[in-house]
């Protein structure tokens, strides 16, 4: 493809726009001003709940349950066949979609408000609202979306916000917080936070619009969901020298968008009120007053939630339900968190801290005996257990870890990470997290706090497709075209892979580097020191203090975490956050438990309340691999716990019942993969729980039972 797309494209994409807009049914009519920050036109799209709907995209619980749906013109995707196909791919990405796994059964489209299993295919007629947070340079271009279902009552108005996980775009959280909404009757606030799935091909000069056509970087203007901003020649010289990359609006937008996720989730029950004044009040006006609104989300859509409630100065938040959030406390000196006699020995880490950690000492820990090589070689070759071994050859010679075998090393580098706070409960997934997940998170967090450009090829790591041998290449055009469905906003992801540029003999897929200063393929040991130099502001293995440009590339990640890191004032919000003890992604040590502990220490008597849940983890999408990674054995789908601290934050804002007490909730996997879920495997939150499931906070320590 050329630099400039051709005319003809051009005429296409913005014809395509033209129709999704016809279909979708119009732009919303001039009436009151815009919330503060929305810059419109605000865009609306009408659903039959048959043919389409707000819940399924038209596909109901079986579509969803089933294959891909295809493309009429794979080449070209139009705007409603991408939505269609972004609302499959976020559903299933979050949920077991599985029905020995508990889909149809325990959650999803066809289960009714009450656990029953009533509501056929589950498709929600109604009108879905489009608009942009945006200063009006086009720069921020955060996607806000509202969801108002036919079932929506004036009378009884509700809001539930459903900001998305992870870096997924706009329908990240259709399947979590959204689907709870739209069975209520509730209006859903969505938003992407400003770190959606938006990508720039700097070869091609191909961007997305919000709706996921093909742009053209130079011609875009505020329409664009992310295009980099760079000088041509710079551009072009980074191109010469780094051929085939793609640049991401979560890494590389320069915003620490992390920073306004609170604020952004604002914004879309502002603009939920005001749609809702404009087309579904019936004549009254909804006010934050009479309108019941319940802040919601999983993962960074939770810990956004979790930031919205500290920072609503407007009263628009009356409760908050959030799942495994990404929630960055602020340090809290002298507060201890102890689970049954132990206490933990670190607690509370920024997220850049415990995830450059990982990058650097997960692949050695993996082949301990007590977390183990369990992955199906179709995602663990042979290759990278040996990379695996010379990580840890390479620590120990850093002195990093100790022992003079690689079973020593890796038992040394697994002590390292539980004296960091990760749970004895996650080692099982310390393979697949190092696989699928650590890696992505540690080059986009560490480019996203510093507000570095893609241009400066952060640490030596860049985003590029790759070929067999991990060389980087051009993307599929046909890949592409769909990458706005098909992605999640943090490579790898749909063929977009990280690639270690600083490997010996050139650019290579990281798990497939070299590092120079060892000489052997071992996972780019190099790119992960100079990561967890930046989170910490020393050399990782000397620990001498960083100077030069390491050194202010280190501060202004150091300035980002900052930026985010949260004070856990709720402003006696009720609220209820569920976590699971074996989250190997963010370990409650840092992540809920210590937001929680803060909590409690700096409001007294607050009702915030905290459900942990053994055989709970990150990802219950991973259970349904079955075998392939065997979660499915070890854990059971949080999902439904989500699901029920909705429901109790609901009955205490509509009927007055009291909100359960914190307290561990002890559940049990299936025990094998062809045994069903079944609700013996998930006891419930208990109101009143038994004295030996109480979490308490005393004095300054959180005390978690066994």
């Amino acid at each position: 493809m050329n630099h400039v797309m051709n005319g003809r494209s051009q005429l296409r994409a913005l014809g395509l726009l033209c129709v999704w807009i016809g279909v979708a049914g119009a732009a919303l009519a001039a009436g009151h001003p815009l919330p503060p920050g929305v810059r419109g036109p605000v865009t609306v799209r009408v659903t039959d709940g048959v043919s389409d709907d707000l819940l399924t995209a038209g596909l109901g619980k079986t579509g969803l349950m089933g294959a891909t749906p295809a493309y009429v013109d794979p080449a070209h995707p139009t705007a409603s066949e991408l939505r269609r196909n972004a609302i499959y791919t976020n559903y299933r990405a979050l949920v077991d979609i599985t029905a020995l796994g508990g889909m149809g059964v325990f959650y999803g489209p066809n289960i009714d408000i009450h656990g029953q299993d009533t509501l056929g295919e589950g498709k929600i007629a109604g009108r879905e609202y489009l608009a942009w947070a945006d200063d009006g340079s086009g720069r921020q271009n955060v996607t806000l979306m509202v969801q108002v279902p036919v079932g929506f009552d004036p009378a009884r108005p509700c809001i539930v916000t459903a900001t998305s996980s992870g870096s997924r775009g706009i329908y990240g959280a259709i399947g979590t917080a959204g689907e709870w909404g739209l069975k209520h009757g509730c209006a859903v606030a969505y938003t992407d936070k400003g770190s959606g799935n938006g990508y720039h091909d700097l070869m091609t000069g191909v961007v997305t619009s919000r709706e996921g056509l093909p742009l053209d970087a130079a011609s875009a203007g505020t329409e664009a969901l992310f295009r980099v901003r760079a000088p041509a020649p710079k551009l072009a010289d980074f191109n010469a020298a780094l051929p085939q990359r793609m640049a991401y609006k979560h890494a590389h937008s320069r915003l620490n968008p992390e920073k306004d996720w609170g604020q952004d989730t604002l914004s879309a029950v502002r603009l939920a009120l005001y749609v809702l004044n404009e087309q579904h009040a019936g004549g009254r006006r909804l006010t934050p007053g009479n309108t019941l609104v319940i802040a919601s989300s999983v993962s960074n859509g939770g810990g956004a939630a979790l930031a919205a409630a500290e920072q609503d100065t407007e009263g628009l938040i009356d409760a908050v339900a959030v799942s495994e959030p990404n929630a960055q406390p602020r340090p809290t000196p002298g507060v201890q968190i102890r689970q049954g006699s132990t206490t933990v020995p670190v607690t509370g880490l920024p997220l850049i801290d415990y995830f450059t950690l990982a990058a650097l000492y997960q692949p050695c820990a993996l082949l301990s005996s007590q977390t183990g090589l369990s992955m199906d070689p179709a995602f663990w070759p042979a290759s990278y257990t040996s990379s695996a071994q010379q990580r840890c050859t390479g620590l120990a010679e850093r002195g990093l870890v100790s022992g003079d075998t690689v079973a020593a090393q890796a038992d040394s580098a697994w002590a390292v990470l539980l004296a960091h706070g990760w749970t004895p409960e996650s080692a099982f997934l310390q393979q697949s997290h190092f696989r699928l997940a650590t890696n992505a998170i540690a080059v986009t967090y560490a480019n996203a706090l510093g507000r570095f450009s893609v241009l400066d090829d952060l640490c030596g790591y860049s985003f590029a497709n790759t070929d067999a041998s991990g060389l980087p290449i051009a993307q599929s055009a046909l890949t592409q075209a769909g990458l706005f469905a098909s992605g999640n906003g943090i490579p790898p992801t749909s063929g977009v892979n990280i690639v270690y540029d600083g490997s010996v003999g050139g650019p290579r897929l990281d798990f497939l580097s070299s590092s120079p200063s060892t000489g052997r393929a071992d996972f780019g040991l190099d790119g992960a020191l100079c990561l967890r130099a930046l989170a910490t502001g020393r050399d990782a293995a000397t620990g001498r203090s960083l100077t030069g440009a390491m050194a202010a590339a280190a501060a202004r990640v150091q300035a980002g975490v900052a930026q985010v890191q949260l004070g856990a004032r709720l402003h006696g919000k009720p609220t209820l956050i569920v976590a699971g003890r074996s989250d190997a992604l963010l370990p409650v040590n840092h992540a809920a438990r210590a937001y929680f502990a803060r909590n409690q220490r700096m409001e007294p008597g607050s009702p915030t309340r905290y459900i942990e849940v053994t055989h709970g983890q990150h990802f219950d999408a991973f259970l349904s691999y079955g075998a392939l990674l065997g979660y499915d054995t070890r854990f059971i789908p949080l999902h439904v716990y989500f699901n029920a601290a909705l429901d109790a934050v609901w009955a205490h804002l509509t009927t007055g019942a009291p909100l359960p007490a914190s307290q561990v909730v002890h559940t049990v996997p299936r025990a094998t993969s062809s045994t069903p879920l079944s609700s013996a495997n998930l006891p419930p939150i208990e109101t009143i729980p038994a004295s030996g499931s109480q979490i308490v906070f005393s004095g300054h320590t959180l005390v978690v039972p066994d």
